[in-house]
Formats: C-alpha cells, structure tokens, sequence
C-alpha cells in the first residue's frame, strides 16, 4: 500500500469481526511504529497491548462503569467547550454515526445502546494503550504520543487491519490500571481498539468528510 493510500483510506472502524489478531502481526505493527519520531528522540512511551480474557474483563467492567452512571475521571481532562466551527464537525460526525446505524436521535434507548458498544469498545478483539510516566512533561509528550498512535493506525490499515482512536478505553483509568496491571506512575494519554473491520457493517462505510484546505491553511508569501 502506498502511503498516501493509507493515509486517505484510513478510517475509524466501529465494528469488528470476532477473529483474534495474532500477536505476531501486532509485534510487527508496534516494532515499525517505535520508529516514530519524538521530541528529542525521548520515546516517552509506554505500551500496553491487551486481548483475551484480560481484555475482555476490562471492557466488561469499562461498560459497566457507563450503564451505572460512574463519573468518567480521565488522566487527561476532557474538553468540555470548542469553538462554533470544531463543534459543528463532532456534532455532523455523531448524525453520520446515528444515522449509519439506523438511530433515530429521540430514541435514547438505541443511544444508551450505542454508547455501551463504545464503551465495550465495539467488541474489538485487541487494544493498545498509550501510555507516559507522570514525571515527563505532558504537552510534549502527548504530542509524542499522537505521532505514534498515528503512526501506529496507519501501519494497521496498511496491514489490513482497522483501528478506531478512543477516550472510552481511558475514561476510567482505574479500570484499566486494575485489569491490565498499569502502574499508578503511568498517566493514560489515549487508547485504539483495533482487529479486523466488518466489512459489511454500514457503520463502517458511511461517507466521511474534512473540512476544506482554505479553513485551515494561511499562506504568508
């Protein structure tokens, strides 16, 4: 695949299929992606692989949190306020998600389902886990950790696997640091559900768009 293909092609999944991913395949994707660039060439990351029955406990428990009402308290605060335009692009995304599943949005019980999905992390049959030491500072290493998640999610589809970039998987950290043995020291920057994509399921297939190059590019000549 050429990396422009993967680049336009690479798409969020939101359902995957029940095949397990071999670890071989996932060593290999992790490996090339450690050659991902960093301030420094610090690497100050840390990687938590999970699959299995380890994985499927922490989403057991991550989905229970949702249902219950649990306050998500995430290592990293959410935003909670965007200007108009960064808005307006979340809200179309979640009318094309609802809408790719057929999800009338004054039907809050589809909704409450939906978010339990994504919250059980669309039943994918592997996670990673991105991961830095509380002492490093967080603003360059979260930029750190975006270009190996990045990089991480490119190697995938290039490998014909799909990867949807989640805060589900981090919003309870506690979970996950009880689950998969995550060290207290560790702050949880972002996570990716990942495995084989359906490629039958309409969610998978909906039509994507990007803001145009003139909203987000300035010449100065």
């Amino acid at each position: 695949m050429q990396l422009q293909e993967a680049v336009l092609g690479r798409r969020s999944v939101r359902k995957f299929l029940s095949k397990p991913v071999a670890e071989e395949i996932i060593s290999d994707i992790i490996a090339k992606s450690l050659w991902a660039p960093s301030w420094g060439n610090t690497q100050p990351w840390e990687i938590i692989v999970a699959t299995g029955k380890p994985l499927q406990e922490f989403k057991k428990r991550n989905r229970a949190a949702l249902l219950e009402g649990k306050a998500p308290q995430p290592d990293i605060a959410m935003p909670e306020i965007w200007p108009p335009s960064n808005k307006k692009r979340y809200v179309d995304l979640g009318k094309s998600v609802l809408q790719a599943l057929s999800i009338a949005r004054e039907d809050t019980q589809a909704r409450t389902e939906h978010f339990a999905r994504m919250f059980y992390l669309f039943d994918a049959p592997a996670v990673v886990i991105f991961a830095v030491d509380r002492a490093l500072l967080l603003e360059y290493a979260m930029l750190d950790i975006g270009i190996i998640l990045q990089t991480f999610c490119l190697l995938a589809h290039d490998s014909g696997l799909g990867t949807c970039i989640m805060a589900a998987i981090v919003s309870y950290p506690q979970i996950a640091r009880q689950v998969l043995a995550i060290d207290e020291n560790k702050r949880l920057v972002m996570g990716a559900a990942f495995g084989w994509p359906d490629p039958d399921a309409p969610i998978n297939s909906f039509a994507r768009s990007r803001g145009k190059f003139e909203e987000f590019v300035r010449w100065v000549r």
